[in-house]
């Protein structure tokens, strides 16, 4: 099963954005796929954004694929994530893109959120 890393914004906006995390989140397990959300790592912390992140990217290293939410291109952190998924080899895909459990949109076609 591959395990997919959600990757989108989240500082500055309503309920740090965990409404579209969630949802994506349960409409890619709903396709089968084994999903690591920032918004289920670190619900209601206490943290600070660098604590969060740090345990972000322990958990983006463990994935097949970074899915980017609309509006990454607007996130430091998402721009940080992908950074690091694209120098050790994890696909970068559009979150919107992904149609199926056997599929990613784009795959075999070079197509990439980068």
């Amino acid at each position: 099963m591959k395990r997919i890393y959600i990757s989108g914004p989240m500082t500055g906006l309503p309920q740090d954005n965990f409404p579209a995390f969630h949802a994506e989140a349960a409409r890619l397990r709903g396709l089968g796929y084994d999903v690591i959300s920032p918004a289920e790592l670190n619900p209601g912390s206490n943290k600070t954004w660098r604590e969060c992140l740090r345990a972000d990217l322990q958990a983006l290293l463990i994935c097949d694929t970074i899915a980017m939410l609309e509006g990454w291109q607007d996130s430091e952190g998402a721009h940080l994530e992908m950074n690091v998924a694209h120098r050790v080899g994890i696909k970068i895909v559009l979150a919107k893109e992904i149609l199926s459990p056997l599929t990613l949109a784009g795959e075999g076609q070079g197509e990439r959120a980068a």
